[in-house]
């Protein structure tokens, strides 16, 4: 029973956490164009070189 003393806060932290951070990634605005992120996965332009680092100068 001992354990409970630990478990029971751990897991109401952990708990507090994960919702804190759900709430931040809809305050962000993380789930607003779910119809785009559809489209990119489709998208083949950014599989290859996405941010550019590979160009030559």
């Amino acid at each position: 029973m001992n354990v409970l003393v630990f478990l029971i806060p751990i897991s109401l932290i952990l708990g507090i956490g994960g919702l804190l951070g759900f709430l931040w990634t809809l305050k962000s605005r993380q789930y607003d164009d779910p119809a785009g992120d559809a489209a990119r996965i489709l998208d083949d332009r950014f599989d290859e070189n996405p941010d550019g680092a590979d160009d030559p100068p």
